[in-house]
C-alpha cells in the first residue's frame, strides 16, 4: 500500500509538470498572437484552454481521493494540499493567456495596442514566457534558486506594468478610448500571469521546506 501511495504522489507531481508545460506553451502562443496580430494562433490558444481546465480538474479529483483514502501526514500531506492550490493557480495562468489571445482576436486585423507601447508589451510577453518555462522546471526539480529567479523576473513585469499605466495616463497619450482599455487590460493580464507564477513558487518552497512565505514577501 505504501508503494501505491508513493506512486500516486509522484503522479500528482508529474501532472503538475504536465499542466505547467501546457500553460507555458499557451502563453508563448498568446503573446505571439498578441504582438503579431496572428488570429489563427489566438484561436488555438482559446480552443486549447479547456484542456488545461480539464487536467487541473482531474488533478484536483486525484488529490481529494488521496486525502480521503490515505490520510497523509507531514510532507506527504503538504504535497497533496499544495497540488490542489497550485493546480488552481496554473488554471488561472491559462486563463490569463486565453484573455491575451482573445484581445488579439477581437482587434484582428489591427494590432491590439498603439505603436508606442508595442515594445513594452513585447518585453512583458517575453518575460511571461520565460517565467512560465522556469516555473515548469521549478515544479520538476524543486530547485529554490529557480523560485528566486521567478520573483526577480516578476519584478521586471511589475515595472513594465506600471510604465503602461504611466503612459496611458500621461498628458502626451493620444490613444482612443478603446486603445486605453485594451492596453490597460492587456497589461493587467500579463502582470497577473506573472503574479500567479510567484504564488506557485512560494507554494513549492512550502512543499520543499515546510516554511510558508507570506504572499506579500
Amino acid at each position: 500500500m505504501r508503494e501505491v501511495f508513493q506512486q500516486e504522489l509522484r503522479e500528482v507531481q508529474d501532472r503538475l509538470v504536465e499542466i505547467s508545460t501546457l500553460v507555458a506553451g499557451s502563453i508563448e502562443r498568446a503573446t505571439e498572437s498578441f504582438n503579431e496580430s496572428n488570429v489563427a494562433l489566438a484561436e488555438t490558444v482559446i480552443e486549447e484552454d479547456h484542456k488545461i481546465d480539464e487536467l487541473a480538474g482531474a488533478l484536483d479529483e486525484l488529490a481529494i481521493q488521496i486525502l480521503a483514502r490515505q490520510q497523509p501526514v507531514a510532507r506527504d500531506l503538504r504535497i497533496v494540499v499544495s497540488a490542489l492550490r497550485i493546480s488552481a493557480s496554473l488554471e488561472r495562468m491559462g486563463d490569463m493567456a486565453e484573455h491575451i489571445a482573445q484581445l488579439s482576436r477581437y482587434r484582428f486585423p489591427e494590432k491590439v495596442v498603439p505603436k508606442g507601447l508595442r515594445g513594452t508589451f513585447r518585453d512583458m510577453g517575453a518575460l511571461d514566457v520565460e517565467i512560465a518555462k522556469k516555473l515548469t522546471e521549478l515544479l520538476r526539480t524543486e530547485d529554490m534558486s529557480i523560485a528566486e529567479d521567478i520573483r526577480n523576473e516578476d519584478d521586471k513585469v511589475d515595472a513594465l506594468h506600471l510604465s503602461v499605466f504611466d503612459k496611458v495616463l500621461g498628458e502626451t497619450w493620444k490613444g482612443a478610448a478603446a486603445d486605453t482599455v485594451d492596453a490597460t487590460l492587456a497589461s493587467r493580464y500579463h502582470e497577473r500571469f506573472a503574479d500567479h507564477a510567484v504564488s506557485i513558487a512560494k507554494k513549492v518552497q512550502y512543499l520543499a521546506t515546510g516554511d510558508w512565505v507570506p504572499q506579500d514577501a
